[in-house]
Parts: C-alpha cells; sequence; structure tokens
C-alpha cells in the first residue's frame, strides 16, 4: 500500500520506489552466474520498476480525486497530466544487479554503502548494506539492528547514546530514537559549513548545538571519531579490504558483517560482564567512504 502525503507526485513515486527496494532486500537470491540469467533478471526488474510507478501514479491520481485535506475538505486543484513512459526508463548493472552507482568522496563507484555501528571499544554492534548514497534516513535502521543484535547476546536495555555524523541528521528518525530510550547526538551542521543552513535556526538545530558545545554533550561527541573510525582505517587501509569479492547484495551484506565481525578490538582486558555492560552504553555510526 502506497501513502505518501508529502511532495506530490513524486512523492508517492519516491516512497513506491522505496517499498521496491525494501521488498528485494528482503527477498534477496544470489545473483545468477549465467549472463542470458543475468540479462533476463535486468529485463524483469525493469518491468518491475515500469509497474510499480504506473501503480503509484495511479494511486496518487486517485488521491488527488478523491481524498480530502486535514480539515476533511475535498482537494480541489487537479494535478498535472502526467502519463508514465510505455517502455522502462534507467540503467541496471548486468553483472550485479543488487548494486548502485553510489557517491564516494572522491568520484563515484559501483557498489553498496556499508554501515557499522560500534561501541566505546571498538566492537562492531551491527553491520549494513544499503544501495543510498547519502546516509540520511540510515539513522534508525541502524538502531534498530543494533539493538536487535543486542537482544540476541542477552542485552536488553537500550544503548544510553547513538552518535553520528551530521549526515545522519533526520528530524522524524532522530524522534523516533530518542522515543525508543536512546539519546541522539548528531550535528545538524557539516564540519565544512561555516554558518547553519538557511531555515536550520532555531527549535531542535538550536537545542542540539547547545548540547554539543557543552562539556558533556560535545566530549561525548568528539569521542566519535576515535570509535568508529579506526574500524574503518583498519578495514580499508591495513587489512586492504577495499571491495567485495562477491556479487549481490544478500552476498555482500554476509561477507560485510564477516569483515566486521573479524575486526580486531582491543577487548582483552575487559572480563565477560563488563563487555557485556559496555554494549548497552554508547554507539556510532558511520557508513564507508
Amino acid at each position: 500500500m502506497i501513502v505518501a502525503r508529502a511532495d506530490g507526485r513524486e512523492g508517492w513515486l519516491r516512497e513506491a520506489r522505496h517499498q521496491l527496494d525494501e521488498h528485494r532486500r528482503r527477498a534477496a537470491h544470489p545473483i545468477p552466474r549465467s549472463r542470458p540469467e543475468r540479462l533476463l533478471e535486468c529485463e524483469r526488474r525493469l518491468q518491475e520498476n515500469l509497474r510499480v510507478e504506473r501503480e503509484a501514479n495511479e494511486a496518487y491520481e486517485h488521491y488527488r480525486a478523491h481524498g480530502r485535506d486535514t480539515q476533511g475538505r475535498r482537494l480541489s486543484c487537479p494535478p498535472k497530466p502526467y502519463e508514465p513512459p510505455e517502455t522502462p526508463a534507467g540503467k541496471i548493472n548486468t553483472t550485479d544487479l543488487d548494486s548502485r552507482n553510489v557517491k564516494t568522496p572522491r568520484s563515484y563507484t559501483q557498489g553498496y554503502n556499508v554501515q557499522a555501528a560500534v561501541n566505546e571499544h571498538q566492537i562492531v554492534l551491527a553491520a549494513e548494506v544499503t544501495l543510498t548514497s547519502p546516509d540520511f534516513g540510515q539513522l534508525e535502521p541502524m538502531v534498530k539492528a543494533t539493538r536487535r543484535e543486542l537482544e540476541q547476546v542477552g542485552v536488553s536495555e537500550a544503548p544510553g547514546v547513538a552518535v553520528a555524523d551530521s549526515g545522519y541528521w533526520h528530524e522524524q528518525q532522530i524522534d523516533q530514537v530518542v522515543s525508543m530510550g536512546t539519546q541522539v547526538l548528531i550535528p545538524p551542521d557539516a564540519g565544512k559549513r561555516d554558518t547553519p543552513r538557511r531555515g536550520w535556526d532555531g527549535g531542535r538545530y538550536a537545542f542540539m548545538r547547545t548540547v554539543l558545545a557543552g562539556d558533556y554533550g560535545g566530549g561525548l561527541y568528539r569521542r566519535r571519531k576515535a570509535m568508529v573510525e579506526p574500524v574503518f582505517a583498519q578495514t580499508k587501509h591495513n587489512r586492504r579490504i577495499n571491495q567485495f569479492q562477491r556479487r549481490g547484495r544478500s552476498a555482500a551484506l554476509s561477507e560485510w558483517r564477516l569483515i566486521t565481525a573479524t575486526h580486531y578490538a582491543d577487548v582483552r582486558v575487559m572480563p565477560i560482564w563488563g563487555w557485556k555492560r559496555a554494549l548497552g552504553v554508547v554507539i556510532a555510526v558511520r557508513e564507508s567512504a
């Protein structure tokens, strides 16, 4: 069911594509080794993309014709005419159908955006693989993944604080994470900005800046780099793991979790009870660069 109440038709199309990606994530299958089989699967996916786009457009048109606003009044302004294309648009990689052209600090590359949540001792608590270049929208999924993994090892308490960089700023997800019992420390401004974004003044923006400017909040946030950045530095530069060896999202996820599970963290001096308790204290979230 497609429901979007913002951003007009594009919002409905974006929600439909998101639901399709989520369905494919849950039903991920190995990428066929045979090139003819991969080409057939590419055609099927492109046709599926077009079908979902048409269904989303029809749902939006129906909503505009029969929907009502927040005060119960019919929507009076008809939408602009739009007709989905007859043939599928866009491109798909014929080698790894699940991968996307994701942005990196230097350019673009065909691959995935990997996520990792660690605790204060660099123990990786959760590792996930996404298809989108930005980290916007990944805060809540990573916190939920962390809590799910903690519950698997018998830790029932929620992480105390989630610390992430400015790319994870998402107001709705911040509220959701806080409602789950985990405080959030995310700067609303990127490190390279001298002034706030237009309209990002007052309210929660000013509150978060005030918290991060304090000794306690600022001190916690400054520990983020020492907690999470070494995990990626160790993986990419010291272990020289800078690309996946297998194709497909499910295979890449399995490989990424194996990589993070074998990350070296200095826990030799920590007794078992201390290790277990430390898992529920602080997490830091970071994407691969």
